[in-house]
């Protein structure tokens, strides 16, 4: 039994038929033979973008001509290379020519298959798989298989690489993470599919730190939110004492808890006790005691002054005495680690209002000489009763200003409140007629000056 001449295919070894078996006449010679992998179209199908474009490119390049093609162009040749010997051929001849023409063929066209086709291996998102392909490039054969890809993802070797087979390329998408790292809020994106991958990523250290999610755990596309809290050194000062720790602590009163120290009633830190506690801080426990205090403090009275025609000018007259209010404050008092801090101010009620003070002024033109007074030494007699002082005073009280006159005298002589109060000019005049009236008997020790 005689078997079959055999040909390499990129999809194993086929075979071809013998003449004495399939007898094929020249017009069914493209039809009695079709070897099976994809057939060569006459021209590019209708695909779209990139990838169909270089596709039908290349098709057209490298399609093969069939055995009839190369049959006809003989048929057309054959006058000029001398006169046609078809009835001379033997018959045998005519049963070989379907067949080599079919050879030819597939010699043709599988070089041209084999040539193009590529086998890569395409890994996406850590998912391996090996295929043939016709790309030109990597950014081709991500379009033939539907890979897309983003400003955040990688492709290595880069969209525009040229393939050649046995190439390995490799997609790895990007994913988001809200990271919060040691208190600081920030969005970062990853290609690791993995919190412990995305921590080597970022550059986290991660030994003795807190985090909010297990290291194996996946990330997916969609995201993760992330909080991280690296080992930090924190110094606590308290009681005279000083404490070094390390701490993944979210919070200063954690910090403080961890070295064994507890805050009790107002205790309190030199920083806010829910701050995020800084590598290399110091933080110094605060030991409060306090107690409230009630003081009862006076509200000053007001001045209002009226002009009062009838009063000599210079002259000025109470004449409703003021009065004193009184407020009632509560202070909080505090010692900070024995130390008196100063009284801080809670809250304060008026107890009493304070009265007005009224006082008239006087405005009337004072008389400038008495009638029977005049020429006598004034100014002698003032320095021997008070030293020349108006607001003079005696040590019993009872007597005041330059004559020393008593208050009911004073008012006798049209006076008004005390006479220490009122001006020297009006003084002098009150005495002139103090004179005029007694004569000197007034001052008896000091008259005789006048």
């Amino acid at each position: 039994m005689s078997h079959a001449p055999q040909y390499e295919t990129p999809y194993g070894v086929g075979t071809t038929c013998e003449p004495e078996q399939v007898p094929v006449s020249e017009r069914d010679t493209q039809t009695a033979f079709r070897p099976d992998f994809p057939r060569q179209s006459a021209g590019p199908a209708p695909e779209a973008g990139r990838a169909g474009a270089r596709r039908a490119a290349r098709r057209k390049k490298t399609k093969p001509r069939s055995g009839a093609a190369r049959s006809q162009e003989t048929a057309e040749s054959g006058p000029e290379r001398g006169p046609k010997r078809g009835s001379e051929r033997p018959d045998g001849l005519r049963r070989l020519l379907p067949q080599a023409l079919v050879v030819a063929f597939l010699a043709g066209g599988t070089s041209a298959f084999v040539a193009d086709d590529k086998a890569v291996q395409l890994t996406v998102d850590g998912e391996s798989r090996t295929l043939h392909t016709f790309a030109d490039d990597v950014g081709e054969l991500l379009e033939d298989e539907g890979v897309d890809f983003g400003t955040h993802d990688i492709v290595a070797p880069g969209a525009g690489a040229a393939l050649v087979s046995g190439d390995e390329i490799a997609v790895r998408y990007g994913r988001p993470v809200k990271l919060t790292l040691d208190g600081q809020r920030r969005e970062v994106w990853t290609t690791a599919r993995t919190v412990d991958g995305a921590l080597r990523q970022l550059g986290v250290r991660a030994e003795g730190a807190y985090l909010s999610a297990s290291r194996s755990r996946r990330i997916e596309r969609t995201g993760l939110d992330l909080d991280v809290r690296t080992e930090r050194t924190v110094t606590i000062m308290a009681d005279g004492r000083e404490r070094k720790i390390r701490t993944n602590a979210a919070t200063v009163a954690e910090a403080v808890a961890e070295s064994g120290i507890s805050l009790h009633g107002q205790d309190t830190t030199s920083v806010p006790p829910q701050s995020f506690p800084r590598d290399g801080q110091t933080v110094t426990v605060m030991r409060i005691s306090g107690r409230k205090e009630v003081r009862d403090e006076p509200i000053p009275f007001a001045v209002r002054r009226t002009e009062d025609a009838s009063l000599f000018a210079g002259t000025e007259v109470v004449e409703q005495q003021g009065q004193q209010g009184t407020r009632r404050v509560t202070y909080a008092l505090r010692t900070v680690n024995g130390v008196r801090q100063k009284p801080r101010r809670l809250r304060a009620v008026v107890v009493r209002e304070p009265r007005t003070q009224i006082v008239k002024v006087g405005t009337k033109q004072r008389p400038s000489s008495v009638a029977g007074a005049e020429g006598l030494n004034w100014g002698s007699l003032a320095h021997c009763e008070s030293g020349g002082r108006p607001n003079a005073v005696d040590a019993s009280g009872t007597y005041g200003g330059l004559y020393q006159f008593d208050t009911r005298t004073w008012q006798g002589l049209g006076g008004s409140g005390r006479p220490q109060d009122a001006s020297a000019e009006e003084q002098t005049y009150r005495a002139k007629k103090l004179y005029v009236q007694r004569g000197a008997s007034p001052w008896p020790h000091c008259g005789g000056r006048l």
